[in-house]
């Protein structure tokens, strides 16, 4: 990874920065708190991350004047299972969401609930019992949609106020002018002008609770196919998921970022308000892998271009601006605690997350994480998984600079130093027993906890 823009390596805690988990903000000074959650954003999709054969000058901005974390990992390497993993700081196995949410059949065949259970914990909850006025604005994707009608609530998680795409509970109509498909040229607002559409709500309910703190979800659906950049580009459907439409829907979205960013400093909330920008899950299509920054894999897939994404927090004053954490190991579970140990809000006491607390990792000092990465992807035939060496197997765990990967019969096991080998090309499982023997324990006593409908 380059991190051209970001010249500081991050090795320890400046004078005056890093410290804001210390104590608990008072109720006038918590920051406001927004996750701005890409679709389908390869690791690869920023400049300053890879060789520069895209620009995102605004995201770029963003990076600079915060702190990039290189080994920042998703909870799932597609939609809803990765939603499930930073809503509720718990690995979407232990909710029973594997894959994308469908069709009831499909939910079905691939062994997960239509939805995600209101029961779950909620980090916008949380933040809610923390004084925080709430918002989600753009896709759910976690129950809702299709054949799906009694899917719960977007409020019953803990959301104030909410606009959301055809994929949820209660889709926004403006974006939802034909319930069939994810858009249509139907739709009031145009797919090209949604990302606009999320960030005017996110302004607007910032403006509205302006002096008092907010939680926002702005999760846009760039940069998931189809990417139709303007009225031409409607028509021409081989166009769809070409480069030269990602190049246009890209530098637009990267314009978005950069007008939000703008309204926030215009605003005067800029300095007391936590940004996180981050993507769900690996690209599809990866372009012969550019959008992975070369690295094996891409959306559906267990190896390192299907999880491991790019991450960036902004939080001037507290964060020293231009640096990277190279060593804190991160997923997006790890959130949830997180961000509620540095605005003082409480845990649920009736679940145990997945997540730990890296609050010192997230204001300025790397830590060590104690609990180990595990992901499931793929247990059958019927999910979608890419072909030929982008294919993993179902399991994965990450201990340390260790990924093993296998399925759940004890067959495929790799296993790869990924700081040495960061594209997964040597499986070195022969070369180290003890390690496999360790992690596949792990793993599969995981695995036998899964949740699936029908059992108890």
């Amino acid at each position: 990874m380059n991190n051209k823009l970001l010249l500081t390596t991050l090795c320890g805690t400046l004078p005056g920065l890093g410290a804001a988990q210390a104590q608990t903000p008072t109720s006038a000074t918590k920051p406001n708190v927004i996750i701005i959650y890409t679709d389908d954003m390869g690791i690869g999709d920023v400049s300053f991350a890879n060789n520069h054969w895209v620009l995102t000058p605004n995201i770029d901005r963003l990076a600079a004047e915060g702190m990039v974390m290189n080994h920042y990992y998703s909870a799932a390497p597609v939609s809803s299972p990765s939603r499930v993993g930073i809503t509720t700081g718990m690995f979407p196995l232990q909710w029973g969401i594997n894959t994308f949410l469908q069709e009831r059949r499909g939910n079905a065949a691939c062994e997960q609930f239509d939805f995600l259970s209101a029961s779950a914990p909620s980090m916008a909850r949380s933040f809610k019992a923390a004084g925080y006025h709430t918002g989600h604005f753009g896709k759910w994707h976690m129950g809702g949609g299709r054949d799906v009608y009694n899917a719960p609530s977007i409020p019953s998680f803990g959301f104030d106020e909410y606009a959301s795409t055809w994929e949820s509970p209660d889709p926004d109509p403006q974006i939802t002018g034909d319930s069939t498909w994810i858009w249509s040229d139907k739709d009031p607002v145009k797919r090209w002008n949604r990302t606009a559409y999320f960030v005017d709500k996110t302004l607007d309910f910032l403006a509205r609770h302006k002096g008092e703190p907010c939680f926002v979800n702005l999760w846009p659906d760039d940069m998931h196919t189809p990417w139709v950049y303007g009225p031409e580009a409607m028509i021409d459907k081989k166009g769809w998921s070409t480069p030269p439409n990602f190049d246009k829907v890209l530098v637009e979205y990267d314009r978005q970022i950069g007008r939000f960013l703008d309204k926030l400093k215009e605003m005067e909330l800029e300095e007391n308000t936590i940004v996180i920008f981050t993507s769900d899950n690996g690209p599809s299509p990866s372009f012969e892998q550019q959008r992975t920054n070369m690295q094996r894999g891409c959306k559906n897939s267990l190896y390192e271009g299907g999880i491991h994404m790019p991450f960036v927090i902004r939080w001037p004053g507290h964060i020293a601006p231009g640096t990277v954490d190279d060593q804190t190991v991160i997923c997006s579970v790890d959130l949830f605690p997180s961000l509620c140990a540095i605005v003082g809000a409480p845990l649920p006491d009736d679940y145990q997350l997945s997540g730990e607390d890296l609050s010192t990792a997230l204001t300025g000092t790397p830590q060590t994480r104690q609990k180990d990465l595990m992901w499931d992807f793929g247990r059958n035939s019927h999910f979608n998984r890419p072909p030929g060496a982008n294919r993993s197997p179902h399991l994965a765990i990450r201990r340390g600079d260790w990924k093993l990967l296998m399925n759940a019969s004890g067959e495929q096991v790799e296993l790869y130093n990924v700081v040495e080998d960061p594209n997964e090309a040597q499986n070195v499982a022969a070369d180290h027993p003890k390690m496999v023997q360790d992690l596949s324990i792990a793993v599969l006593k995981w695995w036998d906890g899964r949740r699936l409908p029908g059992r108890k």
